[in-house]
């Protein structure tokens, strides 16, 4: 069993850590690592070695940071299948969802390749007589990433890391001691890439610990991902500290299906968004808000390709279903099954007893699904994060929106209809920060933001797409006055200095 380093001015460090993070492999159920919760000190040093890296990278021309990036995009590539593998591994996503994972990071690395034209400020000759005025969008310092278990490619090394560093930042990344192994080796990867010492730093420590990446002065910015409570925290505690903060947190996302949508097509798309990763992403669809008249048809068919997915391990690529990422977690998934049962939600396939032949110490549930679940359940009102579906019904659109638009969470919001007009209205009128018209899982490509609304996100600019640049940089605005020969010679200097 291997213990973990953490990562930075380009070398792995043993930590002196009394305690550590136990690293499973969900498929089997065995124990494959141990990461550190590094202590105070150690974690302080890495600070002050990326800050100590800005000084010299900050002023390294941009043009010069992406040519990094392009070479990490290609390592990445190069080495997909083996990250692939890795992300099945530590954290039980299906072989084509780990894939994706490490897919998603490389074209948030493509985005930031493009930063050049993207962070050009803006100029005006004559902004006033004889006043020109530029603006530019500089680096800030230091950020902190905090990444959560579930996407540990694309969270920390897609979302935080290239554009921060582009930007001319440095960043310290604290990732998931449960799922550490896919940050560290694309740490090898941009070491590879020629990424100077201490520009990118990945570490792991408890919430005692971790506090110092929202409190310490060298620290600019937070850059969060997790739970809405813990995520209110960090905006709270960083922002009283004068740091900015973006923390993309819980949902709940619903999708309303109306009685004129395509019910097979709708059903195979409700089922990839619902048991895609075991449920275990943000964006994945957990309640479906159906049209009365369609609902036996469209639960009868959801259920029908639910109990044809096969559950197996995360790296057999004929696996639909992999496990939860640890037994803790397929605990509280089972506690909530069971709570949806006492609640009275009609259980109509139950996934609490699943057991893979051969992988019998595996963190596997089963696609489970609830009907007739009624606003006062609540387990159809937050986040189970697992292979659960929650099938509310009503009599019609405007009801069906009304019920989604009740939930505190607002994410991402779908609509399966072929009618024009109820999907404009319905991405007029949603709370959904992402919406989805035929689309189950409405997640845009980096080049937009990954907007969340409501308890889902906290703080104005979200991450990836303009926002994310933004967020990673300031603006600095520079007015230039140059005086001819009969100015040299004036004492007089108008209050505004002739910039009205």
């Amino acid at each position: 069993m291997e213990i973990l380093k953490y990562f930075t001015n380009n070398r792995f460090l043993k930590s002196n850590a009394e305690k550590f993070y136990d690293v499973f492999n969900p498929s089997t159920g065995e124990l494959i690592a141990k990461s550190p919760c590094m202590t105070l000190e150690e974690v302080r040093q890495v600070i002050d070695n990326a800050q100590e890296a800005y000084k010299t990278w900050s002023y390294v021309p941009v043009i010069k940071r992406v040519q990094i990036l392009y070479k990490v995009r290609e390592l990445l590539l190069s080495n997909l299948e083996e990250l692939t593998l890795l992300v099945s591994k530590e954290q039980g996503k299906s072989y084509e969802e780990a894939k994706g994972d490490v897919l998603k990071a490389k074209e948030a690395t493509e985005l930031a390749c493009s930063l050049p034209s993207l962070i050009q400020g803006d100029s005006l000759m004559d902004a006033s007589s004889g006043y020109d005025t530029v603006t530019y969008r500089e680096s800030l310092g230091v950020f902190a990433g905090m990444s959560p278990f579930n996407f540990p490619a694309m969270i920390p090394m897609g979302w935080m890391t290239p554009m921060c560093i582009a930007c001319g930042n440095t960043i310290v990344l604290k990732v998931a001691g449960a799922t550490p192994l896919t940050s560290m080796r694309i740490c090898e990867i941009y070491r590879q890439a020629g990424l100077p010492d201490g520009v990118l730093n990945v570490i792991t420590c408890d919430r005692t610990v971790n506090k110092e990446l929202l409190t310490n002065p060298i620290i600019k910015g937070v850059s969060f991902v997790g739970s809405t409570k813990v995520g209110k925290y960090v905006y709270a505690t960083a922002a009283q500290e004068g740091k900015r903060v973006q923390a993309l947190c819980e949902a709940k996302n619903h999708a309303l299906v109306l009685e004129d949508a395509a019910i097979d097509r709708t059903a195979a798309g409700i089922i990839n968004a619902t048991f895609g990763c075991a449920g275990q992403r943000c964006m994945a669809l957990p309640v479906v808000v159906v049209q009365e008249s369609i609902a036996d048809e469209l639960v009868a068919r959801i259920k029908e390709i639910a109990s044809n997915l096969k559950v197996g391990p995360a790296y057999e690529k004929s696996s639909n279903l992999g496990p939860v990422y640890s037994a803790a977690h397929k605990k509280s998934v089972i506690e909530w099954i069971n709570k949806g049962v006492e609640q009275g939600a009609q259980l109509v396939l139950d996934g609490r007893n699943t057991v893979v032949e051969g992988y019998e110490n595996g963190f596997y549930i089963g696609p489970t699904i609830f009907d007739k679940v009624t606003p006062e359940m609540t387990v159809g009102t937050f986040e189970i994060f697992g292979p659960v579906l929650c099938i509310k019904r009503v009599k019609s659109f405007e009801e069906g929106l009304a019920v989604m638009n009740a939930n505190p969470f607002a994410n991402g919001s779908v609509i399966y209809t072929q009618n024009g007009y109820y999907a404009r209205e319905f991405a007029r009128n949603t709370h959904g920060g992402m919406v989805g018209i035929n689309v189950g899982i409405p997640v845009p490509v980096s080049f937009f933001p990954f907007c969340g609304h409501k308890n889902s996100f906290f703080s104005d600019l979200h991450t990836l797409g303009k926002d994310g640049l933004r967020f990673f940089t300031e603006t600095k605005s520079v007015t230039t006055h140059w005086f001819d020969e009969h100015e040299k010679k004036s004492t007089k200097v108008s209050t505004w200095d002739g910039t009205i």
